[in-house]
């Protein structure tokens, strides 16, 4: 990891001529990492509404939107960054170690919270959050400093297309059908036979070899949205495009969903399209209402967490240990929480939730304290 002191974070884009950030973008990655602690740390885990969870199998929530957000996110800030870098000559070579580098990084430090808090490494999981946003990074970035974006649109739909005709035409070997099913299914297969260490639901994994493939075309999405956001184009003709690209996207992947269900843990292709077209509409909306109309109030949060997302990430799973794990008499924090909560006469799922919240707040307190300084931590 390295920090920047006492100066604001290099900016993410350059629209126009303009110097001032892309508030919206900031925004929207703070608060998704902030949705992504609510989500990853509720009160009770048995307790827990259907949307603070990701669907079993098939189907959509609000917990299932979070990760691909935060990859289209991912894939605007490549273009964003990159273009001008591009524009100005930059040696490639440099960028590829930089890329590389960063790439690396962000998987270890997946590796490293795998392993909290037993760092018991006879049971380690190679995969996680960390380590596929450290994979999708690596394969968009490539692909930006060499390929225009037309050349990524097709990348991406052929991407897409394969995937969805080798989980629906080629046999589960062993099974000798085709299935999508949970732990029967080609993605299933392939990782039995080449994932090392531990799967997360022990016969498969939702952040898989194979559907590594799919989740990098969130990130190319994102890229696609962000030469948008750069191009010559005004800031509402933008809007009018990228909202408009995002019906369609969205549409076309709820009728993909009709025969090639959507599905997080398989990462499907009609997934990709639904989610991306909902990021695409998201990020359209907050452009609108924050950097066209200057309606910035409520955006210092979203700010403030995005502006060490990573890190911010990095420590709620730390932080985790004192509020999740150590025992305080014979119960940890949260279960002390939620059963005064529910003492009160709250609903145990609500108690959950409120309780989850407290945990953002106090995730807070550090990523202000970071923000306040001017100390932006870069992976």
């Amino acid at each position: 990891m390295t920090s920047q002191k006492n100066q604001l974070p290099p900016p993410a884009h350059s629209l126009e001529s303009s110097p001032n950030r892309l508030i919206s973008l900031d925004a929207l990655r703070g608060f998704t990492i902030a949705a992504m602690i609510l989500v990853n740390f509720p009160g009770d885990g048995n307790q827990v509404y259907f949307q603070l969870q990701h669907t079993k199998w098939n189907g959509l929530s609000f917990t299932d939107l979070i990760a691909p957000v935060f990859l289209f996110i991912i894939g605007v800030s490549i273009t964003l960054a990159y273009a001008k870098r591009l524009e100005r000559g930059d040696p490639k070579g440099e960028m590829y170690q930089k890329i590389v580098v960063r790439s690396l990084k962000i998987f270890a430090v997946g590796m490293f919270l795998n392993l909290l808090p037993t760092f018991d490494f006879s049971d380690i999981r190679w995969t996680g959050t960390l380590q596929r946003i450290a994979l999708v990074f690596l394969i968009c970035a490539f692909l930006f400093l060499n390929t225009n974006w037309k050349q990524q649109a097709w990348i991406g739909a052929i991407t897409l297309l394969l995937y969805w005709l080798s989980l629906t035409q080629i046999p589960t070997p062993g099974v000798g059908k085709v299935m999508l099913e949970p732990g029967k299914n080609l993605v299933a297969w392939f990782d039995t036979q080449f994932l090392p260490g531990r799967m997360w639901q022990g016969t498969w994994d939702p952040e898989s070899i194979l559907s590594t493939f799919p989740s990098a075309v969130s990130g190319i999405t994102g890229m696609l949205a962000g030469r948008l956001m750069i191009s010559s184009l005004t800031r509402n003709e933008k809007v009018n495009y990228l909202m408009t690209a995002g019906l369609f996207t969205a549409a076309l992947g709820f009728l993909w969903n009709l025969t090639f269900p959507a599905n997080e843990n398989l990462w499907t292709s009609s997934f990709v399209l639904i989610t991306s077209g909902f990021a695409a509409l998201l990020l359209g909306a907050v452009y609108f209402l924050v950097d066209i109309l200057g309606n910035t109030k409520g955006t210092k949060p979203g700010i403030i967490f995005g502006a060490n997302a990573i890190t911010v990430f990095v420590l709620a799973d730390v932080l985790s240990i004192l509020f999740y794990y150590l025992k305080f008499g014979s119960h940890s924090l949260n279960e002390h929480g939620v059963t005064a909560l529910t003492g009160l006469g709250f609903d145990p799922r609500l108690a959950s939730m409120l309780y989850a919240l407290f945990f953002v707040c106090v995730n807070f307190i550090p990523a202000y304290l970071l923000y306040r300084k001017k100390i932006f931590i870069k992976l």
